[in-house]
């Protein structure tokens, strides 16, 4: 599948579902609390993405059923929302949004922690993630590589002595939720397809407090850490425009 460029005109409609996913993460945000189940998120952030006059983007995607991706503590990824799973003082919650919006779609996540008290290194480990983030999208720039964008993550995370998950990655998005290309987070610099005008980034550091390894649970969706290790995610849809970076789900 080739990579697609977006016109700016594309690019402005795909800020437009990105502003979407941004507003609906930060009032999933704000309701985050010892005691909330994350099926509670879930509904939530179902009314918010209605009200704001977009569809979701995950929920009948492979058959997922939800349209918020809720990962808790040892989980890293495609966590679903249950009625039976009640966030705890001290646990840490990613939650991954999709929304699409006139035929283009957006794509965020965010970890954030349940309660005042969290343990220091779980603090660490969210301030980390969230900076590798900010280091990957630094250098979706033109004529820059794939490599490029991943050893950014990935040199930063293991310096803080962290590991990156290597099974999930980010992606191109567009009219699809995922496009080509793979975005990974780790690499070698200058390796990779080259970054050109017009490419839309899904990038998406997944990064363990233990070892990287992970594995897929019976209910076919959530990634867990092999080690038992907590997980941390953050994710922006990002444009490679010849000004730089630009993200589109602030």
């Amino acid at each position: 599948m080739a990579i697609v460029c977006k016109s700016a005109a594309e690019i402005e409609r795909m800020r437009q579902s990105g502003r979407i996913v941004r507003q609906v993460l930060d009032h999933v945000r704000s309701l985050v609390k010892p005691g909330v189940t994350t099926m509670d998120l879930e509904r939530a952030a179902e009314r918010k993405i209605s009200e704001l006059g977009a569809k979701p983007a995950f929920k009948g995607y492979y058959d997922y059923p939800c349209v918020l991706c809720t990962s808790v503590n040892d989980e890293i990824v495609h966590g679903i929302p249950s009625e039976k799973r009640t966030l705890k003082a001290g646990d840490i919650v990613s939650i991954d949004c999709g929304v699409v919006l006139d035929g283009y779609y957006g794509d965020a996540a965010i970890t954030v922690p349940v309660g005042e008290k969290v343990d220091p290194e779980l603090q660490k480990l969210l301030k980390v993630t969230e900076e590798s983030l900010y280091r990957g999208i630094d250098q979706a720039r033109v004529g820059n590589s794939i490599g490029d964008v991943g050893a950014a993550v990935q040199e930063h995370v293991e310096a803080a002595g962290f590991s990156v998950v290597r099974e999930f990655v980010g992606h191109g998005i567009g009219t699809r939720l995922h496009e080509e290309p793979q975005i990974p987070n780790f690499g070698s610099r200058g390796h990779g397809a080259k970054l050109r005008e017009g490419m839309v980034l899904a990038i998406e550091p997944m990064v363990n407090s233990g070892r990287p390894d992970a594995k897929v649970l019976g209910d076919k969706w959530t990634a867990v850490t092999v080690d038992g290790s907590f997980s941390a995610h953050f994710e922006h849809c990002v444009a490679v425009t010849k000004d730089g970076p630009v993200i589109l789900t602030q």
